[in-house]
């Protein structure tokens, strides 16, 4: 018997480069990348990923959407499927398209592509979907992250940009030369770092804080959980969702004992003293001081008092984690965390100011390419409508209804047909009962999937897609040196196909089919793209390689942009340099924001009391704090199946941590499984005892893939450990409608019944097409243009 050959390719993810080792297509094994200090472990949930029973082997279709035809219906996510051909799935698929288009219009489609997909710049799997959308006629589209909902809405107003905040952000190299002084809200998580998206050829933030201890700097980190913060720091540890209080105090010390830079704050700011006014009471008769805010955040006054002096005596950098917006009233944190640094004066400053997202990914820190992307173009998008990203539950479920975004009164559209590629919202969205609900209103819903995810079991047409592994393509991302070749490691799996591919093959059917290729195989587009690259590298003596050349070597380094300083050149001169608000200042009052009217986003940062939060009377029937963090074990739900993320679970569930007083109190010991519920809803989880955590926190990792007992019952315990069945559907303010999922109140308790079984990983059930009904499905027009 002869053994098949072990080859190594070099491939990239969004958690790094690596070399990887197959035999007979599956992936054995990988290596990260020689130059990586700190590779990421999630790079181990490769090997054996192609082959997974997770896998879509073919072409499926629902079998009531095939028999009954396109409609709402709440068989979604329990239904058995239909395997298919690809011509008659082109078929069938580019009929309902033109269906939808004909008889409701194009804004009747909700292209709901989001996640991270491949990280590769041609076989994207949004902007595939999106190219072949707008050419169709365009869509409703989302806009924004569920990462950075309130951010990406606030952010604009206050300082002029979101994106400058990440992709210029003061340099690692800069603060651990110049910094004394870290103030962490939501310290500064490592797990989180090992992601970029596009990739990364090094993971430099253990190594940049580790240097600046080594100088003499010193971190301290407001969280919740003591692993927030890798490595020596001063852990303060406040009621979850309270730090704009305890940042309201520091300000008010800066204030109150003029430690404050009055001269930064009237040549760079505006607003301030409509700010002071609230902060020092005199408009609202609270002043918001140390004693204050320990009465709502139970850290002690005089930790915030002393605290805030050690703030104004050297170079203070303030940093805000994305996670403290992902709550209600996100908005509030970044932008208290900025008024923070302006009254320090240091803003613009080395080593000081202003950081929002240090260990929310391996982006800020990290030195930017002064180059344009390879980018494969989408188009234009004829349709106006939109949704902020985390309303979809909204959209679908309330279809003509009104609702407020960034002061404008937009509407709903009423949407026939969900199009969904390169994401799994059963990770990112909240309150999955509703979410299951909005799904059975729509005609048809279509997925693109290399695995049988919640997602696509929830469809009616699932697409097989490959994963990058069965592919070429290049990669690099905004804040990486590296552009690499993404060779392609196996060959496709089964019946599946590139999502290009696919695409091509539907515009075919649809009548631009030459508009959507240009002509062009995939190969000629990776070519093609690098080609559109090269001339600006090359304009700044980048003397880049032949694309043959630069495949054989398999990456190219370029320029960076380093030490830079966040709003250095404005700091240098506002004049000149000013930033995007109206103002061209920084606006600690927004005259804009005001004029909107919202009583839950106003014209300054403030406190406003959180609905899921220990001090509120939810609290007495919910009484523990989950919070719904990112895991360290794999990126978001990807290659949950895989043996990093499999070897974290407990009995098969998803590990939730407890502090021992917690535990104790309710009978609970290490590895128990336990029932986590609130009035939305339960799911399974294994306990872990761990004493650096808040007495009163839980944490449960988001990403594992939804497991109802029931899966035709929308409200079932969910099995396998997923938080989104307990969090609730609001957003963040009336302003951006930002993600709301890291916080909730729970009650645990002891699972004493059967455990039952995992089947999250499980095809559903698939029957030949002979079985399924062989006529006509009802009201499916010809695809002739």
């Amino acid at each position: 018997m002869t053994t098949a050959p072990n080859r190594r390719f070099q491939h990239t993810s969004h958690w790094g480069m690596f070399t990887a080792e197959s035999v007979a297509g599956e992936v054995i094994a990988v290596h990260p990348h020689e130059g990586d200090s700190d590779p990421s472990p999630m790079l181990g949930n490769f090997a054996g990923s192609v082959r997974s029973r997770s896998r879509v082997t073919g072409p499926a279709v629902r079998r009531g959407w095939l028999e009954n035809g396109p409609g709402p219906t709440e068989r979604r996510g329990s239904d058995e499927f239909v395997s298919v051909s690809w011509d008659e799935l082109t078929e069938l698929l580019s009929r309902e398209l033109r269906r939808v288009v004909d008889t409701h219009g194009n804004n009747a489609i909700f292209g709901g592509s989001y996640g991270w997909a491949s990280a590769g710049r041609f076989h994207h799997a949004q902007s595939q979907v999106h190219r072949f959308l707008n050419q169709l006629g365009g869509y409703t589209k989302s806009v924004h992250s569920y990462s950075l909902g309130a951010t990406g809405v606030i952010m604009p107003h206050v300082v002029g940009t979101h994106s400058q905040l990440f992709e210029r952000s003061t340099s690692w190299d800069v603060i651990a030369k110049h910094s004394d002084l870290l103030v962490c809200f939501g310290g500064v998580p490592i797990k989180n770092t090992g992601v970029n998206a596009g990739g990364s050829s090094d993971h430099p933030t253990s190594g940049a804080l580790n240097s600046f201890r080594d100088r003499g700097g010193t971190i301290v980190s407001f969280s919740p959980l003591r692993d927030d913060l890798d490595g020596e720091c001063d852990w303060i540890a406040p009621i979850p969702g309270t730090d704009v209080a305890i940042m309201l105090a520091l300000a008010y010390v800066l204030a109150s004992e003029d430690l404050h830079d009055r001269a930064f704050l009237d040549r760079f700011c505006v607003g301030y003293e409509r700010f002071e006014d609230y902060l020092l009471g005199r408009s609202d008769g609270v002043p918001k001081d140390s004693q204050w805010a320990q009465e709502i955040s139970g850290v002690p006054a005089a930790t915030i008092v002393s605290l805030a002096r050690r703030m104004a005596s050297g170079r203070t950098l303030v940093s805000v984690t994305w996670s403290l917006q992902r709550i209600k009233h996100g908005e509030q944190a970044p932008w208290m965390g900025v008024t923070l640094a302006a009254m320090l004066g240091q803003i613009g400053l080395p080593g000081g100011g202003f950081g929002h997202g240090y260990g929310s990914m391996n982006e800020p820190g990290m030195a930017p390419v002064p180059y344009p992307l390879p980018t494969f173009p989408q188009g234009r998008n004829p349709v106006s409508d939109f949704i902020p990203v985390a309303a979809i539950s909204d959209l679908l479920l309330s279809p003509g209804e009104e609702f407020d975004y960034d002061g404008r009164r937009l509407t709903y559209p009423d949407i026939r047909l969900v199009y969904w590629a390169g994401g799994n919202p059963f990770h990112h969205h909240q309150e999955l009962p509703r979410l299951r609900r909005a799904f059975a209103k729509p005609d048809t819903i279509v997925v693109h999937e290399p695995y049988w995810t919640p997602m696509a079991k929830n469809a009616d047409i699932v697409v097989p897609s490959t994963t990058s592994l069965e592919r070429k393509d290049l990669s690099c991302t905004r804040n990486d040196a590296v552009l690499v070749a993404m060779h392609q490691v196996v060959p496709p799996f089964a019946d599946a196909r590139d999502d290009y591919e696919t695409f091509a093959a539907l515009a075919d059917a649809l009548g631009f089919g030459e508009e959507f290729t240009e002509g062009r195989s995939s190969q000629q587009w990776v070519e093609h793209l690098y080609s559109q690259w090269r001339p600006a590298v090359d304009a700044d003596g980048g003397n880049t390689p032949s694309f043959e050349n630069f495949w054989a070597d398999g990456h190219y380094r370029m320029r960076t942009q380093d030490s830079l300083i966040l709003f250095g050149e404005f700091r240098g001169d506002p004049d000149k340099n000013p930033l995007g608000t109206p103002s061209g200042k920084i606006e600690i009052f927004s005259e804009t924001i005001d004029s909107f009217g919202y009583d839950d986003c106003r014209g300054h940062p403030r406190w406003y009391e959180p609905e899921e939060w220990l001090n509120g009377s939810r609290a007495e029937q919910f009484p523990l704090h989950l919070i719904a963090n990112q895991p360290k074990t794999r990126l978001h739900g990807q290659l949950d199946h895989g043996a990093v993320s499999q070897a974290s679970k407990i009995s098969g569930r998803e590990p939730i941590r407890l502090h021992p007083d917690a535990a104790a109190v309710r009978g609970l010991v290490a590895r128990d499984v336990v029932r986590v519920f609130n009035d939305r809803g339960a799911c399974l989880a294994g306990v872990v005892i761990d004493s650096g955590m808040h007495p009163d926190v839980v944490q449960l990792s988001t990403g594992a893939w939804y497991d109802p007992l029931d899966p035709a019952d929308p409200d079932a315990m969910c099995v396998h450990g997923n938080p989104n069945v307990l969090t609730p559907d609001v957003g963040t303010s009336a302003l951006s409608h930002g993600c709301t999922g890291q916080h909730v109140l729970v009650q645990i308790e002891k699972f004493d019944g059967e455990l039952p079984p995992i089947r999250a990983f499980d095809p559903p059930v698939l029957v030949p097409r002979s079985q399924a009904d062989m006529s006509p499905t009802p009201g499916m027009p010809s695809t002739s243009m």
